[in-house]
């Protein structure tokens, strides 16, 4: 039994070892990180930054300069071309037969197409799910605006399964009510809050429907009008002047630290633009910075990475994805080979685990790391959806990671005004960047 023994041993010693470290990572960033003040630096000096725009450009630069001071050995941009959408004033009233015009806070959904500056009028008739409203005629919908008023749901622990469940009103609702001769869409937006706050976000036309205007209200907007509607007849009047102006040539920003046993690659990422509301901090300012974060605390402690760990900073996640396709179609011709690649991009609150997509015998070897995480809070690690922006990269068997913040607050201001820097707690932040820089360390150790 001696070789059992002495190979225990030697296992125990590397986790030593490896502790060791960790605890160097942590240190250096919870006392000497940066990601923070480079967080209030974004936001209030960039601020929101939606592709296409002249904010996003502003950005660009600002990443291209905060790699080279985290000690990049190379930076660059990666054109990318993207699609340009402008909201552009926008509002909604609605009245009761014998009442005057109210203002309802409201936000154009992204993508969508608006009322070209002029006021478009109809009686709004409701609907709370989409099944229901596949079971009307459609005598009952042309020439109406429908309100979907589906909440997010509460009884969901993870939020992102709420998230999910509820996507599918912002994405697909106007080409169904298009279908059926409806003049445009309110939405009851995304969010697990009890605000007023609306949220925007993306939604999509099919091929050969009519482009309605979508708008997004908040939850106690949703209620108050719910209410209206179910006693008496209610008419609303949208006017915006939002819509798609084409195209343009844009990038995404990216820079590494070389390896010095070869040139396989480990990705570092969040996605640069953000919605044209609040300031983009968590939605993904907060990914941004923490992806900055690792390869500066690599230059700082000195670690000597095996492989070439590059953070890169992807464009138009958020209508369109052309950052994440782009990278990862530029790997069909450059050949380049990727290990590994971890995004976040679900908020800078306190992290609790990973989200693995990967074959299972990496994913059996990242979850017997798991007693190294522990004692930073970590300890949720599991198979699930990776992320949008590296999820393209899955065709060239690249093992993926998304990491996993505490969710319960990041829906009550995604895609909002209120996601803004002062949201962000510093602590919280920064753990999620160590929570990365640990599970690079260990990539970029045990994996050839």
């Amino acid at each position: 039994m001696l070789i059992p023994l002495i190979a225990s041993g030697f296992f125990f010693a590397q986790q030593k070892d490896d502790a060791m470290v960790f605890s160097k990572i942590s240190g250096q960033i919870l006392n000497h990180g940066e990601a923070y003040e480079e967080l209030r630096d974004l936001t209030k000096n960039v601020g929101h930054r939606l592709s296409g725009s002249a904010a996003y450009e502003k950005a660009t630069q600002w990443a291209l300069q905060q790699l080279k001071n985290a000690g990049a050995d190379k930076v660059w941009l990666q054109p990318v071309k993207v699609p340009v959408w402008i909201r552009g004033k926008e509002s909604l009233h609605i009245k009761t037969a014998n009442g005057q015009w109210q203002t309802v806070n409201m936000l154009s959904l992204g993508n969508s197409e608006g009322t070209n500056g002029k006021d478009l009028t109809g009686d709004i008739i409701l609907v709370k799910t989409i099944e229901e409203f596949n079971a009307l005629p459609e005598s009952a919908v042309k020439g109406k605006i429908v309100f979907f008023n589906y909440p997010f749901r509460q009884d969901f622990i993870q939020t992102f399964e709420g998230y999910g469940d509820i996507g599918k009103y912002r994405s697909t609702t106007a080409s169904l009510v298009a279908k059926k001769g409806g003049k445009a869409v309110i939405i009851r937006s995304l969010s697990s809050a009890t605000d007023d706050a609306p949220h925007t976000g993306a939604m999509k036309y099919e091929d050969g429907t009519e482009k309605i205007p979508a708008v997004a209200i908040g939850p106690r907007g949703a209620d108050n009008l719910a209410k209206l509607i179910q006693t008496q007849k209610v008419t609303a009047k949208l006017n915006s002047n939002c819509g798609m102006k084409g195209e343009v040539m844009s990038n995404s920003v990216i820079g590494e630290i070389t390896g010095n046993k070869d040139q396989k690659v480990i990705v570092v990422g969040g996605h640069l633009d953000s919605w044209d509301v609040g300031e983009g901090a968590q939605d993904d300012g907060a990914g941004i910075v923490q992806s900055i974060e690792v390869l500066r605390t690599f230059k700082k402690l000195g670690v000597k990475n095996n492989h070439t760990i590059r953070a890169v900073l992807f464009a138009n996640e958020e209508n369109g994805n052309r950052g994440g396709e782009t990278y990862a179609s530029n790997l069909d011709t450059s050949k380049e080979p990727h290990l590994f690649a971890i995004e976040s991009d679900a908020g800078g609150y306190s992290p609790r685990g990973f989200f693995l997509e990967m074959n299972p015998e990496k994913s059996a070897q990242i979850k017997s790391w798991k007693p190294l995480f522990e004692p930073y809070g970590v300890y949720n690690i599991v198979d699930s959806y990776s992320g949008t922006d590296i999820r393209p990269m899955k065709k060239h068997n690249v093992a993926l990671v998304g990491l996993m913040p505490d969710s319960q607050r990041y829906f009550d201001l995604h895609h909002s005004a209120s996601d803004i820097f002062e949201a962000v707690n510093r602590r919280e932040l920064l753990l999620g960047a160590s929570a990365m820089t640990q599970l690079i360390y260990m990539i970029d150790k045990y994996w050839e």
